[in-house]
């Protein structure tokens, strides 16, 4: 599955824990001195005719050519890239709804303009879902019992591709949800003669809850400005929760005939809405309840890290989140664990923002987790043969136990002065476990500049007969490297942007 490799440029710019901490030291040219009495060099009749030639330096095969212009990648695979299976199932389950809500805005189903508060619940309910921690590690825990090794790759493949997208069902459905909610508060309005206007009132707070928690949850608000995506998706969130109750049970028990509350529990519980919006609730407490604060010790190998070191092993490819707060400014780290009879794991935590940087200048003694961590893709490794697993910095965090507890992994970890940045707890973990024959370790520093990622996938892909490569970068470098590996016909699965 591999095509003509076609030149690279340079690889991404490193994050700061992947600059190392040894200052660049430059090579400083040594001239010949003589004796104060001597004023030329006794041997110069003898160097008449020679020429003095220096030993030929050999030249790294995986160094990246300097001052090389990337190659235009193909607006096909960037098409590919863009239109991934998380924008495949949002648009799926955005159809679906809009058919209906077609059908519903244009009189054809008055069933579902009579019931557009179900509707609108029913997909916050699928949407929660989605997100959920143990929702997710059951549908991990299916598939990869179900589906080890023996389909075929390409059934494999789409596995690996629809858990690791759900978020497209999560924002689908969210949309979604908003549109008919929508539908539902106007058609209030237009009855308001009928209506109380306490629920009036409640279902445009619930409307305006509802818009803005997704708002905070688009992409360019989660990924650069995190504690204001936080608060507003999780606290006016579960306002939003609070709200839709209120809208939920008034709507259900007040007589728009009569116009009179008849609070009939019997009648309540047997309204599909108040059912779906216990699930909700459901998705949404259960993690909380597994939120627990423990004790921790934290490693400081450089200024750059904090080794995060947790009491119990792990499975491979999960992550958890930790924080200082119980409710709040929960940062999600890959986990390294020796397997599930190991005495501890760890997070790597690179210092980028207010919180890791904390870790670092005044480490706590204990941390808020939630005891049941969440599945990434790393999780599926357990369906393939054979693969590899590269990564970048910080990255070994969520790609280290992957190949510590499987020796069918190859392991290449890109960086810049490893051992000292990350300290000796991850380099022993790495070659107490880790053969060399299934290692490659690229110090740009020891090696003189980045490698040619692509050449090393291509070549270790063949030599390992790998069927699958999990990638874990920063944007730029998962892009290339994502771009390269469709290029070349490699199976790959990179690092998520999706929210």
């Amino acid at each position: 599955m591999s095509s003509e490799p076609s030149p690279r440029g340079a690889a991404p710019a490193y994050d700061e824990a992947e600059k190392g901490t040894l200052d660049k030291v430059y090579p400083v040219e040594k001239k010949l001195t003589y004796p104060a009495d001597e004023k030329t060099d006794p041997f110069a009749s003898e160097k008449k005719d020679v020429a003095l030639v220096a030993p030929p330096v050999k030249k790294d095969p995986y160094a990246a050519p300097k001052g090389a212009k990337k190659k235009p990648v193909s607006k096909v695979i960037l098409l590919k890239l863009w239109y991934n299976t998380y924008r495949k199932l949002f648009t799926i389950t955005f159809t679906v709804n809009m058919i209906m809500f077609g059908f519903a805005v244009s009189g054809h189903w008055p069933y579902a303009t009579k019931y557009a508060g179900a509707f609108a619940v029913a997909n916050f309910n699928v949407s929660i879902l989605m997100r959920n921690e143990i929702f997710g590690r059951c549908l991990y825990l299916i598939v990869n019992t179900l589906f080890a090794k023996w389909p075929p790759l390409w059934w494999r493949l789409g596995c690996t591709s629809v858990l690791q997208h759900l978020g497209g069902i999560h924002s689908g459905c969210a949309v979604s949800g908003i549109i008919w909610l929508t539908y539902k508060v106007v058609n209030t309005v237009r009855n308001h003669v009928n209506e109380n206007n306490i629920i009036l009132a409640i279902g445009l707070l619930t409307n305006v809850a509802v818009i803005v928690t997704a708002i905070a949850a688009f992409p360019w608000v989660r990924n650069t400005h995190h504690n204001v995506f936080e608060r507003h998706h999780r606290f006016v969130g579960w306002s939003a929760l609070f709200l839709t109750w209120a809208f939920t049970i008034m709507g259900d028990i007040y007589d728009t005939t009569n116009r009179q509350w008849i609070p009939d529990g019997r009648h309540l519980v047997r309204q599909q809405d108040f059912w779906y919006v216990m699930g909700m609730t459901t998705w949404i407490v259960l993690p909380w309840i597994c939120t627990r604060e423990v004790p921790v010790d934290i490693e400081l190998p450089s200024p750059k890290v904090a080794i995060v070191r947790f009491r119990r092993g792990m499975q491979q490819g999960l992550l958890g989140r930790i924080s200082r707060s119980a409710v709040k400014e929960y940062h999600a780290f890959g986990i390294i664990s020796e397997g599930t009879h190991a005495k501890y794991h760890y997070l790597i935590c690179g210092v980028q923002g207010d919180f890791t940087r904390s870790l670092v200048n005044d480490p706590p003694r204990t941390l808020w987790t939630r005891e049941l961590k969440f599945a990434g893709v790393s999780n599926t490794s357990t369906l393939y043969k054979r693969g590899i697993r590269i990564c970048t910095g910080t990255g070994i965090g969520a790609a280290l136990s992957t190949c510590i507890q499987s020796p069918y992994w190859y392991l290449i970890w890109i960086g810049s002065d490893q051992e000292k940045t990350f300290g000796p707890t991850i380099s022993g973990l790495i070659h107490r476990h880790i053969e060399p024959e299934r290692l490659l370790l690229w110090d740009s520093k020891v090696r003189g500049g980045r490698p040619d990622t692509m050449k090393i996938l291509r070549d270790v892909y063949q030599s390992w007969n790998a069927e699958i490569v999990f990638i874990t970068s920063n944007y730029i470098g998962n892009s290339e490297m994502m771009e390269g590996c469709k290029e070349a016909g490699i199976p790959c699965f990179g690092t998520l942007w999706d929210f």
